[in-house]
Parts: C-alpha cells; sequence; structure tokens
C-alpha cells in the first residue's frame, strides 16, 4: 500500500453505480413484485452492498482499511435495467471510491445470482464512479495567479557555515510541489532586526508567502516569533493550530513549537520549525490550502469540486 501518513483527514465522499440489464419485463415485475423464488432481491443486493463496502481493504491489496461513516444504497428500475447507486462517506485521509465501486459490483453480482433461476439472459453491463470529492485537489483553487515566496531560514549555525541547511530546502521543495515560484533564499542569524527587515522587504514587494524557517522553539536564542508578531497586520492564529494539530499526530514534541503566522499588509508570514521533519510536515499541513487563503481575502468563496 502506498504511504498516506503524510495525508490530513478531510470529509470524503464518493458515488458509484452499477447496471444489471434483464432479458424481459417480466423479471423486473418478479422484482417489484417481491416474486423471485430466492426471495427480496434488492433487500439481499443492498445488505451485499453494505458488507462489500466495508471489506473492501481485505478483497482489493491496495485498499487502505478505514472507518466507513455512511453507506447509502439506492435502485433505480427501468423497464429492462436495474441501476444500483451506491455512496460511501468517510472522515479520513484516503478516499472512498473504490469502495463504492466494490459495494455497487457485489450487489450487481447479488443480483445477477439471485435472478439467474428466472432468467438466462441477465448482463452486468457497467460498474462506475460518477463522482468524489474530499481529496486535497478539492482544495487546489483554479487561478491564472502565479504565487511567488521567499523563504529566510534562521540560524546562527548554518548562516556561520557549521551546519547545511535541509529544512529550508525542504520547504522550498514543498512550494514547488504546489507551483509556489521561489523568489528569494535567505540565511540569516537568529537576529531580530535582520528578521524584521528582511520581512518589510519582500512583504514591501508583495511577495505572497513569506516563509521564516527556525526560531520557533524554547532555547534562548529562538526568538522568531517575538521578531515576527509585532509586523503582523492581521494574525491568523488558525494557521499554526492546524500545523501544530497535524505535527501533535505524528510528534509529542510538536506541542513545544511557538509558530505564528499572519498578513504583514499583503503578505501572508508563517513561521516553521528548524527542524527538517517538523519543516516538511507543516508543509504537508498546510499547503495547497493556504493558496486559497488569497481568494477568501479577495472576497472569493471555495467551491467544492465535484
Amino acid at each position: 500500500m502506498i504511504d498516506i501518513t503524510h495525508k490530513i483527514t478531510t470529509h470524503r465522499k464518493a458515488m458509484a453505480e452499477a447496471t444489471v440489464r434483464v432479458g424481459s419485463e417480466k423479471t423486473i415485475r418478479l422484482i417489484r413484485e417481491n416474486q423471485v423464488p430466492k426471495g427480496n432481491v434488492l433487500e439481499s443486493a443492498r445488505v451485499a452492498a453494505l458488507f462489500a463496502v466495508k471489506r473492501t481493504s481485505d478483497m482489493i491489496p491496495d485498499c487502505h482499511p478505514m472507518p466507513v461513516e455512511y453507506t447509502g444504497v439506492t435502485f433505480e428500475m427501468g423497464a429492462m435495467s436495474v441501476k444500483i447507486l451506491v455512496e460511501v462517506q468517510t472522515v479520513y485521509k484516503t478516499g472512498v471510491e473504490v469502495e463504492a465501486m466494490h459495494g455497487a459490483s457485489v450487489a450487481a453480482l447479488t443480483l445477477y445470482d439471485m435472478l439467474k433461476p428466472v432468467d438466462k439472459q441477465i448482463s452486468i453491463e457497467q460498474i462506475r464512479l460518477i463522482e468524489k470529492s474530499g481529496g486535497k485537489s478539492d482544495y487546489r483553487d483554479e487561478t491564472d495567479e502565479t504565487f511567488l515566496a521567499a523563504v529566510i531560514v534562521c540560524s546562527d549555525t548554518i548562516s556561520a557555515g557549521k551546519k547545511e541547511d535541509k529544512a529550508g530546502k525542504a520547504i522550498i521543495s514543498g512550494l514547488e510541489k504546489h507551483g509556489v515560484q521561489l523568489t528569494a533564499y535567505d540565511i540569516i542569524p537568529d537576529n531580530t532586526e535582520q528578521i524584521q527587515q528582511k520581512i518589510k522587504s519582500y512583504a514591501a514587494a508583495n511577495t505572497h508567502f513569506v516563509l521564516v524557517c527556525g526560531g520557533t522553539g524554547l532555547s534562548p536564542r529562538d526568538i522568531t516569533p517575538e521578531a515576527v508578531t509585532p509586523l503582523f497586520t492581521r494574525e491568523i492564529p488558525g494557521i499554526m493550530e492546524a500545523a501544530r494539530a497535524y505535527g501533535q499526530q505524528r510528534m509529542p514534541y510538536a506541542m513545544f513549537s511557538r509558530g505564528v503566522a499572519g498578513f504583514v499588509n499583503n503578505s501572508l508570514v508563517v513561521t516553521l520549525p528548524g527542524s527538517t521533519r517538523g519543516a516538511e510536515e507543516t508543509m504537508q499541513a498546510l499547503f495547497p490550502y493556504l493558496l486559497h487563503l488569497f481568494a477568501v481575502k479577495k472576497g472569493t468563496q471555495h467551491k467544492e469540486k465535484k
């Protein structure tokens, strides 16, 4: 199975359908009147679909076990066909489209099995995904705007050449994955005046993101939050609350991060941990969702994709 430990938990939905075609209108009448010898066809298929959705990870090797929080099964009766619709919902890290299709396929097979004594011309014609929502791509706004970012690494040891910067480069890699263009990459000491000067210069240039790496811990030289906070024209506490919650699920020490975030004029300034792992996890927690922040600031509402 692929690694999903880096993904965030979101509300995910999927709808799938399967179509079972019968050989005569008589078969449809037997289903409607509950006269099929093997029993109630639609109820049996509904129960089979529920079991199939919950057992998907047992049958499909690369599917992750997950909490299935809703499954709905409905049927649309045609003159010569039965359409099965299966909706699945969860709050989890990965989607439920395979679960929905698995439920629809097993329901279709159940119909086939129960109807074959009375109809020799039954066929399963189509199993397909109708729609899904809730994944990361749903939170990637469609825009022609090019987002610009500056990365500032705050570290006495790195700026002195005693240590290689890895966290800052991890941030840059994360920006590249989401199409954010890097305009500057600075390494400076843990110095309040230099930190503030850099942020002011990038804010004056209307850089969308100013990501400040390092100095968010508890050592005497960790002064980044104190340097950044006075510059905020509008603080956004929820950004770092989300980052810490994400990190806390993976590393108990994430609670010690004192990172802050907010706007300095039109630039979003975010402070990230100086550890490589902490920087990577913060980027995973915040992007691409932060790209939507500029649409919110302009008064444009996010539209959930179908």
